[in-house]
């Protein structure tokens, strides 16, 4: 059955095979599928400058085979949208303690008219709400949108929408809320969900954030 692993930087040594399956599941979605041959690294490997010590990564693994994941990063330090995206959050930038960017989300191709991309969706509510994040950002397709709302999730558009890699994408904010978690498990048939932790991890709003690399 496929499980959600949270993976911070104080258990990472136990993830290192998953990991660097990811990386490279990464590069096969949004390099070799996708096209973003801005990504494109020699060694199949997507990686970015924010894939630190301050990254907490949701993935989804059945039989110790990586279906799917995600990547929270704290919007107090330079960010991804904050960095690279700026100008398509017109109507400002949520930058708080209790507020985390979301990137890097993604399900193998075999698994995406499956359960796994509700457990993901159900699983960044629930880390949220667990962990006292308040607000996600993230810039995506226009298309998540409508799937967001079908999900129950609350999104509200920070800007205007842009041309990315040919695809018209916008910045949003997404609010955490039981809410939002009840109806993504709702409509998945989730039940006694859980995400798997490793007791030595502390909660994410106790680190403090490191300078990125």
């Amino acid at each position: 059955m496929t499980q959600i692993h949270v993976i911070t930087a104080e258990n990472q040594h136990s993830y290192k095979e998953s990991l660097e399956e990811y990386f490279r599941l990464r590069h096969n979605v949004f390099v070799d599928e996708r096209g973003w041959r801005n990504l494109h690294q020699p060694d199949g490997r997507e990686v970015d400058a924010y894939d630190n010590q301050n990254a907490v990564y949701l993935l989804a693994i059945d039989q110790d085979r990586v279906v799917g994941g995600q990547r929270l990063y704290p919007t107090l330090l330079p960010h991804m949208l904050s960095e690279v995206f700026g100008h398509m959050a017109q109507r400002g930038l949520p930058r708080a303690h209790t507020i985390y960017e979301w990137t890097r989300y993604f399900v193998v191709k075999e698994r995406r008219m499956g359960r796994t991309d509700c457990r993901l969706l159900a699983a960044i509510q629930q880390f949220c709400l667990e962990e006292g994040v308040t607000e996600l950002t993230a810039v995506v397709e226009m298309w998540w949108l409508p799937r967001w709302q079908q999900v129950g999730f609350q999104v509200r558009p920070l800007g205007l929408p842009t041309i990315i890699e040919g695809q018209p994408c916008i910045a949003a904010s997404i609010k955490i809320s039981q809410e939002s978690l009840d109806q993504v498990r709702g409509l998945a048939g989730l039940r006694n969900f859980s995400l798997v932790r490793h007791e030595d991890v502390s909660p994410i709003l106790d680190r403090v954030p490191h300078v990125a690399a």
